[in-house]
């Protein structure tokens, strides 16, 4: 989606262009605001393109409960408008003793508060979900039918060219060299193509985001580390083996699902970092083999097609900072998603948009403060695996 010409002038420049910097360009013009987006390789390229799918409103605090409720609303209606692959075909989360059944059962109660449909089932019960699964050491499991996964690919797609359509504009192969700040104000973006003047600017580079903050000076603290995640794809098997994301904690943090093509594609919790580099590694290789056949013996059958890494752009919390930075007038982050950002991206996209239109949002947006870092008033840590 390159324009030729670079505009000289914009209300709104969001630096970063994949899921989360995408939908918030599409939110912002729907409402009728004058918003770029920069991106300095191509639309999705960052962490976007390299994610899991997965889709998921199994978390264990109220805040992220209520975004992701509101996010799998945004995927159902979009992927419905705009004809992209989202499939509400659940989570399971393998539960394999006492105290992890007791931990869960705690979730399981924020998430129905919030008229979330997650039960606790039987081995049995997750059994019939997938006949694959080996259920001798399972316990119980905790599923809900309504999380899902979304083709990042077509998605991301889709968001970019309606946001296009609503008069958004998105730049790929342009790279933000400078943000000009004088007085605790912003004047503009310096890119490899030219300057853009503008009064706000979203850093949504996730991974990135600290190189950015630094360009700002932004003068508050806020941890964003790139950590290398790996996944894999798998040869194809019978269509409908693996419908659900199926999650083991016992066994190394372990995600997996089928894709539409039948291969199955998933990861487990090795990572390396913080570090930008994304060579695949044998120990990744090695853990994945013995952990998804572990979960589903019958994977040892398999070919694994291919392989590469992504990053969680990691905070100590495992949660997002999003927000206004008050010492520098207009300047909004929303980054550090730590491998949540695609699920999330169409709730943080509206969240955000209140948050620069009106000055506030109805979803708990300030459970994500950029500022709690700095104030040692960490969250606890977000559910999350692989």
């Amino acid at each position: 989606m390159p324009h030729k010409e670079l505009p000289n002038k914009s209300e709104i420049v969001i630096i970063g262009g994949g899921i989360v910097g995408v939908t918030l360009a599409h939110e912002l013009a729907k409402r009728g605001e004058e918003v770029i987006v920069l991106e300095k390789r191509f639309i999705g390229s960052g962490s976007t393109f390299r994610c899991g799918t997965g889709i998921r409103q199994q978390f264990n605090d109220e805040a992220n409960v209520q975004v992701m409720k509101r996010s799998v609303e945004l995927w159902e209606k979009y992927s419905k408008e705009y004809g992209f692959s989202f499939e509400q075909t659940g989570y399971l989360f393998l539960l394999y003793d006492d105290e992890e059944v007791e931990e869960f059962k705690k979730n399981i109660s924020i998430q129905n508060r919030f008229g979330v449909p997650t039960r606790l089932i039987t081995p049995e019960e997750a059994k019939e979900i997938v006949p694959l699964l080996d259920i001798s050491e399972v316990v119980a499991a905790s599923w809900n039918p309504t999380d899902g996964k979304a083709d990042p690919f077509h998605s991301t797609t889709a968001f970019a060219l309606h946001a296009e359509e609503m008069g958004a504009k998105l730049y790929e192969y342009t790279e933000v060299k400078e943000i000009i700040v004088e007085n605790g104000e912003i004047k503009g973006v310096k890119t490899n193509r030219g300057v853009v003047n503008t009064g706000i600017v979203v850093n949504a580079t996730n991974a990135w985001a600290k190189l950015i903050n630094a360009m700002a000076k932004v003068p508050v603290h806020i941890p964003i580390e790139p950590y290398k995640h790996q996944a894999v794809i798998t040869q194809p098997i019978k269509e409908g083996a693996v419908k659900p994301m199926v999650i083991s904690f016992k066994y190394g943090h372990a995600y997996l699902t089928q894709t539409n093509h039948g291969g199955i594609v998933g990861g487990v919790g090795y990572e390396v970092g913080p570090t930008y580099d994304l060579n695949p590694s044998y120990q990744f290789m090695k853990e994945v083999s013995y952990y998804f056949t572990k979960i589903i013996p019958a994977l040892r059958e398999l070919l694994i097609l291919r392989t590469w890494a992504g990053y969680y752009a990691k905070t100590p919390d495992s949660n997002p900072a999003i927000g206004r930075i008050n010492e520098i007038d207009e300047y909004y982050i929303a980054a550090g998603f730590s491998g949540h950002g695609f699920m999330m991206a169409p709730a943080v996209a509206e969240m955000l948009s209140d948050l620069i239109t009106k000055g506030k949002s109805k979803l708990p947006i300030e459970w994500y403060d950029p500022y709690r870092f700095e104030r040692g008033e960490l969250r606890g840590k977000a559910l999350q695996m692989g």
